[in-house]
């Protein structure tokens, strides 16, 4: 098994737009990857990563730790590309698209 503990970016948490960008690139991946997030040092009940109705239960906000977690073929790469997913503000990456030069 592999395991990373990654800080939420986004700044409305894992809600609506995140989850589903979260959820997208869980599908995609080669090996099921999961999530739970982390209170007091203590990962709490994992979801599925693919599931955006899961990954909103958490109700893991800006700032929250969460725990990815995923077994077998593939497990560190999917992992890594939700942590890379997660530790990225979506609406701050489009804001700086957005900016006049």
């Amino acid at each position: 098994m592999y395991a990373r503990r990654v800080v939420v970016a986004a700044s409305v948490g894992l809600h609506a737009r995140p989850a589903a960008l979260v959820a997208r690139r869980a599908a995609e991946q080669g090996a099921a990857v999961s999530i739970a997030k982390v209170v007091d040092g203590t990962p709490g009940d994992a979801v599925s990563a693919a599931s955006m109705l899961g990954l909103m239960t958490l109700a893991a906000g800006h700032g929250d730790e969460v725990e990815l977690s995923a077994d077998g073929d593939g497990a560190r790469e999917a992992v890594d590309a939700l942590a890379a997913v997660i530790e990225l503000d979506p609406d701050a990456e489009e804001a700086a698209v957005q900016q006049p030069s």
